[in-house]
């Protein structure tokens, strides 16, 4: 079991961690915080350039936080945040399934982090080696992750609707 957690963790962490700097720096063909500022203009979110970035830490953070296992709920709660927001501005009108841009792979991703945010990383994570996996029961977790779905829902609700936000969505 060890081994699937942290080959999971890698896929997924590493995964989303990307898509961050992709947000972030620009790197893997993203186009940085000003290209994605510019996009994040068109789903209604002002200033673009400040959502950007947000977005681009919270999937750094929350993708680095799950590969390397540390910190329990933290990342997980992180990634959950930027994936409600992803799904409820994006994603939503156009369905399910991801060919479609659909919002299959932000709820799959959402998915794999409720797994680790109350399951843990298993035993070869930084949580457990360093020894703080115990300190996370499921009444703290839960308070985390109630607190990732506030937060992805308030964003969504600070979105202005503009005219360009239907198009693009």
């Amino acid at each position: 079991m060890a081994i699937a957690l942290l080959i999971a963790r890698l896929i997924v962490g590493l995964g989303v961690a990307a898509h961050g700097a992709q947000k972030l720096f620009g790197w893997f063909g993203g186009y940085g915080v000003r290209g994605t500022g510019g996009y994040m203009e068109t789903l209604g979110y002002r200033p673009g350039h400040v959502f950007a970035f947000l977005a681009g830490c919270g999937e750094l953070l929350g993708g680095l936080l799950i590969a390397l296992g540390l910190f329990g709920p933290i990342g997980p709660a992180l990634l959950i945040v930027v994936m409600i927001v992803a799904i409820g501005s994006v994603h939503w009108p156009n369905g399910f399934f991801n060919t479609a841009n659909g919002y299959e792979l932000p709820l799959t991703n959402i998915a794999a982090a409720l797994l680790f945010a109350f399951e843990g990383f298993g035993a070869w994570s930084l949580d457990a080696a360093l020894g703080t996996a115990p300190h996370w029961g499921d009444g703290a977790t839960w308070i985390v992750i109630g607190i990732a779905v506030l937060l992805g829902l308030g964003n969504l609700a600070m979105r202005r609707k503009t005219a360009g936000a239907a198009a693009t969505a």
